[in-house]
């Protein structure tokens, strides 16, 4: 196959982006520059590819982690407020691509975006048990030991109108007044606000660090997404 067109299908930009990449030589088979978009790649060689110095991840599906910002609904389209699909550069708008899972409107942080529906199955189900981790602003007084204890052994949310609710053991770091992190195996609707607030407290800003092996890339700004390595997704899919 082309080389330009193995990049294009992979993510990497369109197709002019990409010539664009080739003629400037950043593009490598082997640590050899490939400067001619129409060069011939066989099977074995796709490995090989580099585009500046790293290995690209080749193939129909994409793999993307982005940095939600604040205010953003976690869709791919919305007629009235700014979704996380407007994040989406141009040239991957025609790859299908869509966030797995959800994060509230002023939730912050790690949202992973993949046209793999598989994967985003298996993830989104209630069998899928990879650590979620959860920066938490609150209000309220300082969360203490016995609260750390309470969490550890799964509490029952008794809510207004709604039968009780068991959730599944937490880990609640407490690091200072008003501040925390939530480690959570589950994901119930707005289950962090809902947690806290079984607790007498109210979550004034939540910023997701991590789903399992998947963080944010150091200096990775708000509305910034990065394609995933290899080894990113083979942990993902552990």
């Amino acid at each position: 196959m082309r080389i330009d067109k193995i990049l294009a299908n992979s993510g990497y930009g369109t197709r002019s982006q990409v010539k664009d990449f080739l003629r400037s030589g950043r593009v490598t088979i082997n640590g050899e520059a490939i400067l001619d978009p129409g060069y011939s790649v066989f099977d074995k060689d796709i490995p090989l590819i580099c585009l500046d110095g790293s290995p690209i991840v080749a193939g129909t599906h994409l793999y993307f982690c982005l940095n939600k910002p604040d205010g953003y609904v976690t869709a791919m389209t919305d007629d009235h407020l700014p979704c996380v699909g407007d994040l989406i550069p141009d040239h991957l708008k025609t790859k299908k691509l869509a966030p797995v899972g959800r994060l509230d409107y002023h939730t912050t942080g790690v949202l992973l975006i993949t046209n793999d529906g598989d994967l985003s199955h298996k993830l989104t189900s209630p069998k899928w048990h990879k650590e979620k981790v959860y920066l938490v602003t609150y209000e309220g007084e300082a969360l203490t030991e016995k609260e750390v204890e309470c969490f550890s052994k799964g509490i029952t949310l008794h809510e207004k109108g709604r039968e009780p609710e068991k959730l599944k053991p937490a880990e609640l770091i407490l690091l200072a007044p008003g501040q925390c992190r939530l480690v959570l195996t589950e994901g119930k609707t707005h289950q962090v606000k809902r947690m806290l607030a079984s607790q007498g407290r109210s979550v004034i800003a939540l910023h997701r660090e991590s789903i399992g092996s998947l963080c944010l890339h150091d200096g990775q700004k708000p509305g910034e997404m990065y394609a995933l390595s290899a080894e990113e997704i083979a942990l993902l899919k552990e």
